[in-house]
């Protein structure tokens, strides 16, 4: 399969960055008016950190008081705007960055959201360093959900490549922090990476003993290591060379390797307990971000917003949304994303998809029997299933 792995890796990274380039923007300052009988997903992002890890892609700049006070100031303002247009949220996703890079801050924007919209689940991201009782205490005050952990690895070795280890403790160090944080949350999720360069396969398989036979968090999320052209040779300096034809190896090595107990929930994402939710919500096929850095899809169009915080703040304070570029998708790619953001939640329902495209089945056909062929979906008369090798 490693032909087959090469070619449809290929073929998903080129339309992602056909669709992500946007290539012939169309800027853009507003955003469609909202479906007021539904509610939507949340999407804001919070780009300070205060240490810069090599192997991320992510918009995030270094952490400044000042700059980050303003920013949250600004973020409430669009905030309060999404509000007046007629958006109205019951699912909240932060992320960054390190939103909790200020507790006081992220909180009051946090308590206004659920002053401002019927906010039934709010996940955010943080680091180890970040889960001390008292700022656990004031994200569970302010409504929090589940906290989604960057540990990365529990190799000190690894962490050391990441530039991590100084920061954020060793792996003994993380482990503490994590049973301390344990019981705050309906979900504390413990956020992994595999596939780094000098990571072999007892270090993955170790830490997911640790988290899950040790710890036994209630959810824990592997990601592979991504790349980006803006990362790549500082990555490939601190961290290493990345063979990505060993990512489905290690990948198969953490499906064997995990616990009865801990049952996927999207193909990264696995719960220990029924009813625990991911940050991949997949019945929220649209989104509102907003943040400098953040992607909203609505209606059809990708909306990014600024990257430029200077340009973001004074877009916001002069009454703009932070948008600054739209790319509409073809109806094909609009069916294609509904389809593969289903099967990454396991499955797709065949009425839901017609009911929300009318003739899906007959326009994606000859994708839908590639997947077949492959092996990757098997049908199940009422819905196609994603297989192991789907996965």
């Amino acid at each position: 399969m490693r032909i087959m792995d090469r070619l449809l890796t290929a073929g998903f990274r080129h339309n992602s960055r056909r669709l992500t380039r946007f290539a012939r923007p169309q800027p853009s300052e507003t955003l469609p008016p909202p479906d007021t009988s539904r509610q939507y997903m949340l999407y804001l992002h919070v780009p300070f950190c205060t240490v810069l890890c090599p192997f991320c892609s992510f918009h995030r700049v270094c952490f400044e008081e000042q700059k980050t006070v303003r920013y949250f100031r600004t973020l409430r303002q669009e905030i309060r705007m999404a509000h007046e247009a007629g958006y109205r949220f019951k699912d909240v996703y932060v992320g960054g960055g390190t939103p909790t890079v200020m507790p006081a801050e992220l909180a009051e924007t946090l308590e206004l959201l659920r002053r401002l919209s019927p906010i039934e689940s709010i996940s955010i991201e943080t680091n180890p360093d970040d889960l001390r009782p008292e700022v656990m205490s004031r994200m569970r005050d302010s409504g929090v959900t589940r906290v989604s952990v960057g540990i990365q690895s529990l190799d000190d070795e690894l962490l050391k490549q990441m530039d991590r280890y100084e920061k954020y403790g060793s792996a003994a160090e993380v482990m503490r922090r994590l049973e301390l944080a344990d019981g705050f949350f309906e979900t504390l999720n413990a956020d992994m990476i595999f596939n780094l360069p000098y990571q072999d396969e007892q270090s993955l398989l170790s830490d997911i003993h640790q988290l899950t036979n040790e710890l036994g968090v209630s959810q824990v999320t592997f990601y592979p290591l991504m790349s980006a052209a803006s990362t790549m040779r500082k990555m490939r300096k601190t961290m290493g060379e990345v063979d990505f034809d060993r990512e489905g190896h290690m990948y198969r090595l953490i499906l064997d390797a995990l616990p009865d107990t801990y049952q996927a929930s999207s193909a990264w994402c696995f719960n220990r307990e029924r009813g625990t939710v991911d940050e991949y919500i997949i019945e929220n096929e649209e989104y509102l971000g907003l943040g400098s850095g953040a992607m909203s899809y609505l209606e059809g169009v990708l909306y990014s917003s600024t990257f430029s915080l200077n340009h973001y703040n004074r877009q916001v304070e002069g009454g703009n949304f932070g948008i600054s570029r739209r790319q509409p998708l073809t109806r094909r790619d609009r069916l294609r994303y509904f389809m593969l953001m289903n099967l990454f939640g396991l499955s797709l329902d065949k009425a839901v998809a017609e009911a929300r495209y009318p003739g899906f089945f007959w326009r994606l056909a000859p994708e839908i029997l590639g997947l077949k062929l492959m092996g990757a979906v098997r049908d199940e008369g009422d819905r196609l299933v994603l297989t192991r090798y789907g996965m």
